[in-house]
């Protein structure tokens, strides 16, 4: 059964989201949804992040609820030519 959240996306279009969350009591990841662990180089410099995602959490479960409408500027509309 997935934990569900309603969360607001930007991308491609703004619109309210239903996705699942991580369990809260998860003995693997503690409610983090997963680990990071940080790569370096055997000469020591910083290589990034490493992301391992816990298997209590699926990030690909979403579902689009609304699409929200786009705004018009709030002096209206011009009455000038586009040219």
């Amino acid at each position: 059964m997935p934990r569900l959240r309603i969360t607001l996306v930007a991308w491609p279009r703004r619109a309210l989201v239903l996705t699942d969350t991580p369990r809260p009591h998860c003995p693997t990841c503690h409610g983090t949804a997963g680990h990071g662990h940080t790569s370096v180089h055997a000469d020591g410099k910083f290589d990034g992040i490493d992301w391992h995602p816990c298997p209590c959490w699926d990030d690909t479960l979403r579902w689009t609820l609304l699409p929200l409408p786009h705004r018009t500027p709030p002096g209206g509309y011009s009455d000038e030519p586009p040219f």
